[in-house]
């Protein structure tokens, strides 16, 4: 899929729960999300969930929702197949995406479903803040949001950190555009996705027309980001062999910029043309 990245759908979700831990019992007490299309604000979701158990009182804590609040509110069995169907044909963003998915995907199945589609794509915004803002001590939400210059507090309830979230993703993005980095939806996916199945596809592509290039002994020009602060480059190389080390997979090349031997991530190949030259 080469859209660009302002032609898919996003829904960006957060959850409040009543306590850290869904394999011992927690579960969600609030969900919600936002649905966009470039800066354009295409629909809501917010409901608080009656978890049918108490919220603790560390969570508590951080998120002030009351057994009082909860009591009148919709169990999960009802609030699920509202939210299923407001990400439906999105990709799915979140701060710390594993954490509100290990607990969507636990209501999901108890409600009878095995979790989300396999192929369903789903970017963790926590993981761009790391990659696009190296150095910073810490990561927090409301300390990364401070540091884009974004000046609104963070109430640990869904809906509001949901909007805090949005405008974190939009200024992370400006950052990306600024580096020169003009990527379509696959290679954000390949840089910020957590899920395997949906990233897997295009750097199979890449490698397919890398292993052409070994095989009739033709150079590569790629555009490169780099892992360390994401800066892009133009770079001609001559591909020598596709290495994988577990799921990741790299390309070993004489990189003609640096005249020397140089391993690329496949993942972090924005663009890579074929050059039909034999390599010297």
């Amino acid at each position: 899929m080469d859209n660009k990245l302002e032609e898919i759908e996003f829904v960006i979700f957060d959850t409040e729960t009543t306590g850290l831990d869904f394999a011992r019992g927690d579960r969600i007490a609030e969900i919600a999300g936002i649905r966009f299309k470039g800066k354009e604000k295409i629909a809501v979701f917010h409901s608080l969930v009656n978890p049918q158990r108490p919220v603790s009182s560390g969570a508590f804590a951080v998120n002030q929702i009351t057994a009082e609040m909860l009591k009148d509110a919709p169990k999960m069995d009802d609030v699920l197949p509202g939210f299923l169907e407001f990400i439906q044909g999105s990709c799915l963003a979140s701060y710390n995406a594993s954490f509100d998915l290990g607990f969507l995907n636990q209501a999901i199945k108890s409600a009878g479903k095995v979790s989300l589609p396999e192929d369903i794509a789903v970017v963790d915004i926590l993981l761009m803040a790391k990659r696009l803002l190296p150095g910073l001590n810490r990561y927090a939400l409301w300390f990364v949001a401070d540091k884009l210059g974004v000046r609104v507090e963070q109430k640990h309830r869904a809906l509001s950190d949901v909007e805090l979230t949005w405008e974190v993703f939009n200024r992370l993005k400006e950052i990306l555009a600024q580096k020169g980095a003009a990527i379509n939806f696959n290679d954000f996916l390949n840089l910020f996705g957590i899920n395997p199945a949906a990233q897997a596809d295009s750097n199979n592509q890449k490698i397919i027309r890398i292993q052409e290039a070994i095989d009739l002994g033709f150079n590569l020009r790629i555009k490169y980001l780099s892992g360390s602060g994401l800066e892009v480059s133009l770079r001609d190389v001559a591909p020598k062999e596709i290495k994988r080390d577990k799921s990741r997979q790299y390309l070993v090349a004489h990189c003609c910029l640096r005249n020397e031997e140089r391993t690329f991530k496949v993942s972090n190949i924005l663009e890579l043309e074929v050059m039909p030259h034999e390599k010297k």
